[in-house]
């Protein structure tokens, strides 16, 4: 197997803390991502991945972990879009809108400052695309906790919150408080991006919470299947990023490799075409039909 890992892969201890902490954060960003791409708020999860890069790049500035920027300032945006009225399907885009183009700024103004510090070389890119191979072990545990705290959340949560993304009418009229649900899905959906960021940055994360599950949403029959199959998707793009990443240092030594995300945004992609050429092969019947 020396023709697909180099050296040390097996060994080296960066490398393993870098696979677990992309299964995790694969697993939690496509089980959030499944529900994000059936309830229509892929746009919103964007507009959280500039919210967490402005986060990060705060972050940065007072002192903290581009961790505790990335979560803090997604949590705050997703309550922004509440408040504002992202759960009224006319004022979605509104709302998701006004927040986005706030974070831009916001980001924008971070990263001039960050960018001004001698010290702070690198610093952009950490933030904007991810630096899984500097994630140490004491992120890893703060990961795993954030992600068991997300997964129980949802679970607690996902009857209501799957009722009111396949028919918010029928949630209503079974007793859902269907603003309720959406308000807390916002911020699990925060979280996740904040922690996606950790593996292909901030302004990347969208493919990570989105592709996967688009991918197994064009191609499942059941809910259930989608969302194993987004799980396994995610975990396949991330842990071949990992790889191609790693080996990438022996093919460009002199430039010292290519960064994680752009392989696992580009494994994303190949998916994305395959599911799509599955499908128009044998279409399937969407999810919400088959669910029940």
């Amino acid at each position: 197997m020396s023709w697909l890992f180099e050296p040390g892969w097996w060994a080296n201890g960066t490398v393993r803390t870098a696979l677990l902490v992309g299964f995790v954060v694969a697993v939690v960003s496509a089980i959030v991502g499944v529900f994000t791409v059936l309830r229509g708020q892929s746009f919103a999860g964007h507009a959280l991945t500039d919210v967490a890069t402005a986060g990060g790049a705060g972050a940065f500035l007072v002192g903290l972990a581009p961790l505790a920027g990335f979560i803090g300032g997604g949590v705050a945006g997703a309550g922004a879009m509440d408040a504002i009225g992202v759960q009224r399907v006319k004022g979605r885009d509104i709302a998701t809108g006004v927040v986005l183009g706030a974070a831009m700024g916001l980001a924008a103004l971070f990263l001039f400052l960050a960018a001004r510090d001698s010290s702070a070389t690198g610093t952009t890119q950490l933030i904007l695309f991810g630096s899984i191979f500097t994630v140490g072990p004491s992120t890893l545990a703060q990961v795993s906790w954030l992600s068991a705290g997300v997964l129980v959340a949802l679970a607690a949560i996902a009857r209501p919150l799957l009722l009111s993304s396949l028919s918010v009418e029928l949630a209503v009229a079974r007793g859902v408080r269907v603003r309720w649900v959406g308000l807390v899905f916002m911020i699990l959906l925060a979280v996740a991006v904040g922690m996606s960021a950790i593996v292909i940055g901030a302004i990347l994360s969208t493919a990570l919470l989105i592709g996967p599950p688009a991918s197994a949403l064009r191609v499942a029959r059941r809910f259930a299947v989608g969302v194993v199959l987004a799980v396994v998707l995610g975990v396949v793009a991330t842990w071949l990023g990992v790889l191609f990443a790693y080996d990438s240092y022996y093919w460009f030594p002199s430039h010292r490799g290519l960064p994680v995300s752009f392989f696992v945004v580009a494994v994303v992609l190949v998916e994305y075409v395959i599911a799509s050429v599955v499908h128009r092969a044998a279409p399937s019947p969407s999810v919400a039909a088959g669910w029940s």
